[in-house]
């Protein structure tokens, strides 16, 4: 199943996930770091969602309340509530 989500409160623009069942099979993010997002789709691939989300829920950019990490658990919680 394709996921999309559009994260706030950060850089990135938009958030592609390709999930089978409870696994991140793969994760394309749209602008912000580009780098830092392609190690943390490398990560994620193949982790279970709810993995996924504890390690990443609460990660702040700075002084945002929020970052692409944490944006990252939004959306895969948000998936979740929807499926």
């Amino acid at each position: 199943m394709t996921y999309s989500y559009r994260p706030r409160g950060v850089c990135s623009q938009l958030m592609e996930f390709e999930l089978e069942g409870n696994t991140v099979r793969s994760l394309k993010v749209t602008g912000g770091c580009d780098g830092n997002l392609q190690g943390i789709a490398r990560l994620v691939a193949g982790m279970d969602v709810d993995e996924a989300i504890a390690r990443m829920e609460g990660i702040r950019c700075g002084f945002k309340p929020t970052s692409c990490p944490d944006q990252i658990a939004q959306a895969l919680k948000a998936y979740k509530a929807e499926a």
